[in-house]
């Protein structure tokens, strides 16, 4: 932790040098999500419900995804830009130094530009906090922690399999964009919405669901099972088969070369 600390450390006085070019990127990554939120108040101003969800159990949805994102992006963006390490042999000298790779990969990147989204999700959350008819208590605190969490966690287990695939085609692949930006976008509403199928995708294979939909369920008042509210553990056994799949390709890595 110390050393980790220690790079960020680095980083932070790093962006700092070029001040106006850290709020302008700052500004910029507020503006490409602000668009969201915006898309969803017009929206309401028409329809008042979707499928009996209000506007700020909406936003109580889109929020935590949001902040999840922001976060997954700011700590664990290195893995998300892991094709030029591979092409470039950085990830030689990665291999030869006696700390995990992973920890080298995380510490080689921290976004702090990201800080502008994160600081978004936070103001959705606290206006969703004094204007819902949810009846707030420690307990719902705490799963909106774990919501976050969780969702934290499984966006940076879809960053590592990005990072996997590097391992056998050299450079990422896009299509993993669906899971991550797309996971992101699909999050502005309950996930529940977009019709049985694609609820089921996200909650066998990548389980944004279980941060997202179902903790929501329980938050509102539609499902009163205690165990729904661990279901954002599930981020975090994410993690399991994205470590299992990045094993297997530092196992069969071979040297480009560069």
């Amino acid at each position: 932790m110390k050393l980790y600390l220690h790079y960020f450390s680095i980083h932070m006085k790093s962006m700092m040098q070029h001040k106006m070019s850290f709020f302008l990127t700052m500004i910029g990554q507020v503006i490409m999500t602000i668009t969201a939120f915006f898309g969803i108040y017009f929206m309401f101003l028409r329809f008042h419900s979707v499928r009996d969800f209000t506007y700020q159990e909406v936003l109580l949805g889109y929020s935590v995804v949001l902040f999840s994102f922001s976060l997954a992006e700011m700590f664990a963006r290195g893995f998300d830009t892991f094709a030029s390490m591979i092409s470039n042999g950085e990830f030689d000298r990665i291999m030869v130094r006696p700390r995990n790779e992973i920890f080298q990969v995380l510490a080689t990147r921290i976004e702090f530009t990201r800080i502008g989204k994160f600081l978004q999700a936070l103001f959705m959350m606290l206006y969703v906090f004094l204007t819902s008819d949810i009846q707030w208590n420690v307990y719902k605190v705490a799963v909106v922690v774990l919501m976050i969490a969780g969702g934290a966690a499984l966006f940076s287990g879809l960053f590592l399999i990005y990072a996997a695939i590097c391992f056998f085609s050299t450079q990422g692949l896009e299509f993993m964009n669906i899971f991550t930006d797309g996971g992101r976008e699909l999050g502005r509403y309950p996930l529940g919405i977009y019709g049985n199928a694609v609820l089921k995708f996200f909650t066998f294979v990548v389980p944004l669901a279980m941060v997202q939909y179902y903790p929501l369920l329980y938050l509102t008042g539609r499902d009163n099972r205690a165990m729904i509210a661990f279901c954002p553990l599930a981020g975090f056994f994410f993690l399991i088969p994205s470590w299992i799949l990045w094993r297997i390709g530092v196992r069969h890595y071979t040297s480009t070369g560069s």
